[in-house]
């Protein structure tokens, strides 16, 4: 099993900035306001949550499903 990545790095798509977070083990967030220019972010469609979308790399709950570990029920 791989070792799950608890940071991402969300880049906004209206100013470009980025700003290094850490991810909830449990959970999917659905929101993220940019520091910078204060454009707040939903997922894109077919994304569970911002990290998905925006960050480099998929939120936790995500990650045990792609590594055949259940799909969370913030996923679904």
């Amino acid at each position: 099993m791989a070792a799950l990545i608890l940071e991402s790095t969300l880049t906004c798509p209206a100013c470009k900035h980025q700003q290094r977070e850490t991810m909830p083990l449990d959970a999917c967030q659905y929101l993220w306001e940019c520091p910078a220019c204060h454009a707040l972010h939903k997922p894109l469609p077919g994304d569970c949550c911002v990290h998905c979308s925006y960050g480099s790399a998929p939120c936790p709950p995500k990650q045990l499903e792609r590594q055949g570990r259940g799909k969370p029920k913030c996923c679904r």
